[in-house]
């Protein structure tokens, strides 16, 4: 982890940067992908089911049977830490589901209001790679239901063996998704997009992944897809001052590096002594932990940047715009509250990141590479989607008509202007 004193501000931009392969290359290899998708369905499927996992499949369906056996195969203490999870998180969500749509007379005669309606279709993307994400279920999976969504499908890699993990099944079942397909990357992106022979095309797609799935994501709104957000590969600061434990930063830090490594993790505090503890009880974690390789590589583009005060680093912090930000400072509410650019923040050295990647409450599923200055993480309402209406009387078309009117003779649109006009004048000769 390379460290950074006192770096000047016209610095920051090149500290801050995130790890990007070759865009081109990868934008050129997701395009590829789903073309053929798009073009052959099911077949593209199978075809990159054997080349990338080395898998030989003809089916894509999670049949009955295989549900049955992974809610065998997951231990009960998973099973009550599942419920404990889904309780939290539905409670928190349930927040959002309130719809009072008001309506408001903007002016004598012209009503106007707004309804909020379930995206009816929507598909739910959950990674696996070397760790199966069944917590990414929860996190979608529970809004999608209290938006009340009539169809969530849902895709995800399997593993060598050709199944889907059972605590990923069992997570689905267990939130209300019925049909699940053994397909995961860009292809699985792509397929929820177009639809193919057995995967159903959907409104809008949700989930985290990595570049490629991210890229897909981005490429499949060219089509019409609607998606949530541009969300991986997984990014955390820390805002430390003496007042932080140096052993919960370094685990905070390593939970996020381990998600893979393009992750990347900034340290940023008021203190080189500190900084020194921080690397020296990464070091000391390291060896413990089964990851600790792909660690490692994240750590090569990751950051501990120390300035002069607090001030500077939430400056920094705004700067950066990240995906997770936990702030334990002294004041840590009070300099949360200065902090514009994040996607969820975590109050003080108790309040540690993987609380909300697993049970808190607030959703794991939030914009990364600095999206965040401009998009939020995924709610209820992220599920749902707004139609506008107005109703106007024939005193209400008197009323605004001559503004309308003025406007659109402004803009040199005649026939909007007549829309009007014709209206007016029918209107006016029957009150004669």
């Amino acid at each position: 982890m390379k460290i950074i004193e006192f770096p000047s501000k016209c610095e920051w931009p090149s500290l801050l940067q995130r790890p990007f392969p070759d865009a081109g290359v990868l934008s050129a290899a997701v395009a590829e992908i789903i073309s053929r998708v798009r073009d052959h369905g099911d077949l593209a499927l199978f075809e990159y089911a054997k080349e990338f996992d080395g898998l030989e499949i003809d089916d894509l369906i999670v049949h009955e049977d295989e549900f049955a056996s992974a809610c065998e195969e997951v231990p009960e203490e998973l099973k009550r830490a599942i419920k404990t999870a889904k309780k939290n998180i539905e409670k928190f969500h349930m927040l959002d589901s309130a719809d009072p749509a008001p309506r408001v007379e903007t002016m004598p005669g012209v009503l106007c209001w707004r309804r909020r309606l379930p995206i009816q279709r929507v598909g739910l993307y959950v990674p696996a790679g070397s760790a199966p994400l069944f917590s990414t279920v929860l996190m979608l999976a529970i809004p999608a239901k209290i938006a009340g969504c009539q169809e969530v499908i849902m895709c995800s890699p399997t593993g060598p063996d050709g199944r889907i993990s059972a605590a990923v099944l069992y997570a689905a079942r267990f939130c209300g998704v019925e049909r699940v397909f053994k397909i995961g990357g860009a292809q699985a992106v792509a397929a929820m997009a177009f639809g193919t022979a057995t995967i159903p095309r959907v409104d809008k797609i949700f989930g985290p992944g990595n570049r490629y799935v991210t890229e897909a994501k981005l490429q499949v709104m060219r089509f019409g897809a609607a998606i949530d957000m541009p969300a991986g590969p997984s990014e955390l600061a820390v805002l430390a001052d003496d007042s932080s434990v140096p052993a919960f930063v370094a685990a905070d830090l390593l939970s996020q590096a381990e998600h893979g490594g393009d992750s990347q993790v900034i340290l940023v505090a008021t203190s080189r002594e500190f900084v020194d503890d921080v690397t020296g009880q990464i070091e000391g974690q390291l060896e413990a932990l089964p990851r600790a390789a792909i660690c490692r590589s994240a750590l090569e583009h990751s950051r501990a940047i120390i300035v002069g005060s607090i001030d500077e680093a939430i400056s920094l912090v705004n700067e950066y715009a990240p995906e997770h930000l936990i702030v334990a400072t002294r004041n840590a509410a009070d300099d949360a509250l200065r902090v514009v650019n994040a996607g969820s923040v975590f109050l003080g050295n108790f309040s540690c990141e993987s609380a909300g990647d697993y049970a808190s409450g607030t959703n794991h599923t939030l914009p990364t590479n600095g999206s965040v200055r401009g998009i939020s993480g995924v709610t209820v309402e992220s599920f749902t989607k707004s139609i506008t209406y107005q109703q106007l009387s024939e005193s209400g078309l008197e009323n605004l008509g001559p503004t309308i009117e003025v406007m659109a003779r402004a803009e040199g649109l005649e026939a909007h202007r007549r829309a009007v006009s014709i209206r007016r004048d029918w209107a006016k000769r029957g009150r004669e």
